[in-house]
């Protein structure tokens, strides 16, 4: 099992809502500290603030554990005990091409953010977020017959597939 996170009570309640994530990715201990870090920013965030909903399917609150198939993402959705309710299989093709130009231009960034002006560093993360807003959206789209998404949560979720996409 790969990285964790889990919802904290006393936070909000309401059902269509991820409260425990965890990403099924041996390769995690390799990554490089830009990346780990990224990844565990989307994660406690999608924690602390999300909308995630099945079509058609069973209310949440839900458990997510996001793994690599042979072409594509598996979105394994259970209830809060566990219990197994629904697994997504997508396929990256549409993705695949914002992944890789989004971690070009992450790469950019953290290289900007240790060395460029400050100006150099906004216009990077301006593109930066343009992509990832882009991404979302594909993503949100990709899903729409089988999961309802906010933009917030669809863009960390994009973050957390771009991580399990790239090799370290």
């Amino acid at each position: 099992m790969g990285a964790e996170g889990e919802h904290r009570a006393g936070r909000e309640t309401r059902a269509e809502r991820i409260v425990h994530l965890s990403l099924d990715d041996p390769a995690l201990v390799a990554r490089n500290p830009d990346l780990e870090h990224e990844r565990r920013v989307a994660i406690f965030d999608i924690l602390e603030s999300n909308h995630f909903a099945l079509v058609d399917g069973p209310d949440g609150p839900y458990r997510l554990q996001l793994s690599l198939a042979d072409r594509g993402i598996v979105f394994a959705v259970s209830d809060k005990e566990g219990a197994a309710l629904r697994r997504i299989e997508l396929s990256m093709r549409p993705l695949r091409r914002n992944i890789r130009d989004y971690f070009m231009i992450c790469e950019s960034y953290f290289e900007a953010m240790r060395t460029a002006t400050p100006e150099r560093v906004e216009t990077i993360d301006q593109a930066r977020r343009a992509l990832h807003n882009e991404s979302a959206e594909l993503l949100k789209t990709s899903l729409a017959d089988k999961v309802a998404l906010d933009d917030d949560t669809a863009r960390r979720l994009f973050t957390l597939i771009s991580v399990l996409q790239m090799r370290g």
